[in-house]
């Protein structure tokens, strides 16, 4: 069976070398690349892929933001491509119904295999960011016993502390501004915090200015 597939990024130049890789497939078919998140989204809904291609970082709407969406519309699968090697991205990416991330600078070895992986109901992750995820959850689960907040609402945190604004904070992690302010929304909610005064003091005691 061919497998459908379409690509989401914002750089022609990207799309066009992982249509290539894809195209030297008998059982794997390009149906359509879109430019952005909404773009892909639309596509989605209209090609109804298999997989999804789905880069993380993109101008306004990101990979991430755009992914439920794109998994409801398609019905397929997405696999997300990104620059970003932080497993905190790798969580985020599967928390919003993506099915494989992968680094676009390991494409050219394992972007069919991990079409592949996905498109027959499998996950796939580079083996060294699986690793370093794993790593990474053994570590949030013991911090998890005395720190409320999670990996990126830390970051986010401690962000705020030094004075950023949401977009400032959005543009240093490659999120959007409304991802950046319902982490806020959140850290405020679970330290019972009400200013900035406070969110600073709390920054400061746990030692989170030192990480600067």
């Amino acid at each position: 069976m061919t497998i459908r597939v379409l690509i989401v990024d914002d750089h022609a130049l990207v799309r066009t070398g992982l249509r290539l890789l894809l195209d030297r497939e008998d059982d794997i078919e390009v149906v359509a690349e879109a430019g952005d998140g909404d773009e892909g989204v639309r596509a989605a809904r209209l090609e109804k892929p298999d997989v999804v291609l789905l880069d993380v970082v993109m101008p306004g709407r990101t990979g991430i933001d755009a992914c439920q969406e794109v998994v409801s519309a398609s019905k397929g699968r997405v696999l997300m491509l990104s620059m970003q090697d932080d497993p905190s991205y790798v969580r985020e990416a599967f928390a919003a119904g993506a099915s494989g991330y992968m680094l676009k600078e390991a494409a050219d070895t394992e972007l069919v295999q991990a079409v592949r992986e996905v498109a027959r109901g499998g996950r796939y992750v580079h083996p060294t960011l699986g690793a370093r995820l794993a790593q990474a959850e053994v570590e949030a689960a013991r911090r998890a016993a005395t720190d409320p907040l999670s990996e990126r609402e830390r970051e986010v945190l401690r962000l705020l502390a030094l004075g950023n604004t949401n977009q400032e904070i959005a543009a240093q992690l490659f999120i959007s501004v409304r991802t950046a302010e319902t982490h806020r929304a959140h850290i405020m909610q679970k330290l019972g915090l009400g200013t900035r005064a406070e969110l600073v003091r709390y920054a400061l005691v746990n030692g989170l200015l030192d990480e600067v």
